[in-house]
């Protein structure tokens, strides 16, 4: 209360402005993650200072000193993002900016330049993030900003804040049915904003590279990758639900890599059999700033992307030409049994056998020995996939997320000395021993399992549920999905008791009061961004010709959705003019027709108070016209009889008639 009193106490060009800077701190607040720390330190600072000298009445900072902090700002944006131009640049210097603006903030002329810059600023926070937490901040900054907007224009004096916020308000919800047109038919334009940076390094997600062992600890990402909504009821079961990602099959001894996707040329083709009913879904994919498109295994056909060509790979993998930097929905077919590749050995398997000279001595020393054991004697790839296997099963191997750092033998710690890593160690020991073995195999990462949100039924894939198996080449069947993660810990495989990160401190403390509360919270949130994703940031060109197919066309174009777009406007606009003439209509006639003789009155020279009644105003016409405006005259006394007279005077549409007929003095 003692502030609220402080406020209430000063004067409104101080009150006003430190409104107008708390409106411009709420625009910034989510800008900070994204901008260098001297933009977020100067801005703050530059802000506070503003704030003083309006509490303390004291005067603006002359320009020699924004002269100065705009040069401060030029040098060190360009020394930090090298260029002036360009998105981060940018909204670097057009934060600063509005900073500065607020220095010279005397005149309403300035307060509406703030304003429009403020409106403006506000949108580049869409930059970097269109998620449903972001949109509610800056439908608070749109508010305030209108609230400031509407303040400005109030008379002198100190109007409270709460009766500008409500016209704000009813300004904005008198506006929402023409954004929500606008948002519906206007045509869907590409985003003009650019890709989020990619920041998964030593955090669980997707990669064209795996570097083995160079992490020895592995922080769980318990974000968002894809939501996945399958037709009808034809969900796979949760252990065979594999969404793949780059197939790795280079070994340089530490890291395995893709080959360049333009490339390939010497590859064999996919040749890729399925057997059973395809599986139809809808894929909601996060930003990645990668090229790679998640397909549950197989998909035999293109998704459907518009806006992108799409392209596969002889490794079943589906690309784009561009990577996905926005949220993207598509299409896909797959089917969870399949074979691929060649059924007979050639020559272009033998890329999959390579190995660094050298590398994992005692692992190649284990192919040998394995040769050499009579049971494998003359065996086929299947008999040494499964002693390979029944090796991790009983060797006393397990899965942790903190395996330590490996050194340059990454296969041969892990079968020999530590017999124990994450999902990249296990694949990576168990296709180096298939290739000493002469076996081909390589590497697919991906996604595994994953979890349905019981709130709106979408399948959920996290970055946590990150994982690579490998794939090994059999006569007769082609590349076949081996899991060896599963041989040592079931669990992982299908999501049942999947390895968790650490929840923070409110998630922990629901957790400890009512797991099922802390899990429906969560399922609840995720719905309702999903939602946000779907009919919001989705809402695409294919969208919108769907409405306009809902509404009665048959094939609608572009051409149809401008006509229905125009036909809008020109409704809203007719509606508003009848609305305008009714409201106008509403008034009282009698009133109207006096304003209009007052007018009249007016033009020939003589002004009279609107307070006046008609039989004054009639006498300062005989007063000052004489016999001229006695006709005038009279209709003025007949006017007011026609309202105060104890007997019913004229009919008003006879005086209305009579007074177009009228001859004022002049």
């Amino acid at each position: 209360m003692r502030l609220a009193t402080k406020l209430q106490a000063l004067p409104r060009d101080a009150r006003d402005t430190l409104f107008l800077l708390g409106v411009i701190a709420l625009i910034l607040l989510p800008q900070v993650p994204n901008l260098p720390w001297w933009c977020s330190t100067l801005t703050a600072i530059v802000l506070f200072w503003r704030g003083t000298l309006a509490v303390q009445a004291r005067p603006l900072p002359s320009k020699w000193w924004r002269a100065g902090l705009l040069a401060v700002t030029l040098v060190a944006t360009y020394a930090t993002h090298r260029t002036l131009l360009g998105r981060d640049a940018g909204v670097t210097l057009i934060v600063i900016l509005l900073a500065l603006k607020t220095l010279e903030l005397r005149a309403r002329r300035d307060a509406f330049v703030i304003f429009f810059l403020g409106f403006f600023t506000m949108l580049t926070n869409f930059f970097y993030s269109q998620s449903l937490l972001t949109a509610f901040a800056m439908l608070l900054a749109l508010l305030g900003l209108l609230t400031a907007l509407v303040n400005a224009h109030m008379p002198v004096g100190k109007p409270p804040l709460m009766q500008a916020a409500r016209t704000a308000g009813w300004m904005a919800l008198l506006g929402a049915p023409v954004m929500l047109v606008l948002f519906l038919l206007f045509p869907r334009m590409a985003p003009l904003w650019g890709t989020p940076n990619d920041a998964m390094t030593g955090r669980t997600g997707l990669s064209n590279t795996m570097r083995v062992g160079s992490i020895a600890q592995l922080a769980l990402d318990d974000g968002i990758a894809a939501r996945i909504r399958f037709d009808g009821n034809r969900i796979p079961a949760q252990r065979d639900m594999y969404f793949r990602g780059p197939v790795l099959s280079q070994f340089d001894g530490r890291e395995w890599t893709s080959p360049p996707p333009f490339a390939r040329g010497g590859f064999m083709p996919q040749n890729l059999r399925v057997r059973g009913e395809a599986t139809g879904y809808e894929v909601t994919l996060e930003p990645s700033n990668r090229p790679w498109l998640l397909t549950l295994d197989a998909a035999p056909g293109k998704p459907e992307l518009p806006g992108y060509e799409l392209y596969g790979t002889p490794e079943l993998q589906w690309l784009a030409n561009r990577p996905i930097g926005d949220l993207v929905r598509y299409r896909a077919e797959s089917f969870t049994q399949f074979q691929s590749g060649p059924q007979r050995r050639t020559a272009a398997l033998q890329a999959y056998v390579a190995l660094p000279p050298g590398s994992n001595p005692r692992t190649a020393e284990l192919a040998v020995q394995m040769k050499r054991d009579p049971a494998l004697a003359g065996a086929a790839t299947p008999a040494f996939v499964q002693a390979a296997l029944q090796r991790l099963r009983t060797g006393g191997y397990s899965y942790t997320l903190e395996p330590g750092v490996y050194g340059n033998d990454t296969a041969d710690e892990f079968w020999f000395d530590r017999k124990a890593g994450f999902c990249e160690h296990i694949a990576s020991a168990f296709v180096v021993l298939m290739r000493a073995l002469d076996i081909p195999a390589r590497i697919v990462t991906g996604y595994q399992g994953g979890e349905i949100n019981g709130v709106d039924n979408f399948w959920t894939l996290r970055h946590s549920d990150a994982h690579a198996w490998a794939e090994v080449w059999q006569e007769g069947a082609g590349w076949v999905r081996i899991d060896p993660t599963g041989a040592i810990s079931p669990d992982r495989v299908g999501q049942f008791q999947r390895l968790a990160p650490q929840p923070g401190l409110i998630a922990g403390a629901f957790n400890v009061m009512s797991p099922t509360l802390a899990q429906n919270l969560r399922a609840a949130w995720e719905a309702m961004n999903n939602g946000w994703n779907q009919w919001v940031l989705n809402y695409t060109q294919s969208r919108q010709l769907d409405l306009l197919k809902n509404l009665g066309f048959d094939a609608p174009s572009l051409q149809d959705l401008a006509t229905v777009l125009l036909a809008l406007l020109v409704v809203a606009s007719l509606a508003g003019a009848g609305w305008t003439l009714w409201e106008r209509s509403q008034h009282d006639p009698w009133l109207r027709l006096l304003g209009q003789a007052r007018a009249r009155m007016k033009k020939a020279g003589l002004e009279v108070p609107e307070a006046m009644p008609p039989r004054q105003m009639a006498a300062r016409l005989a007063e000052r016209f004489g016999a001229g405006a006695q006709a005038a005259a009279d209709w003025l006394v007949k006017l007011e009889a026609q309202r105060y007279a104890r007997t019913p005077g004229p009919a008003l549409a006879t005086l209305r008639a009579e007074f177009r007929r009228l001859a004022w003095p002049r």
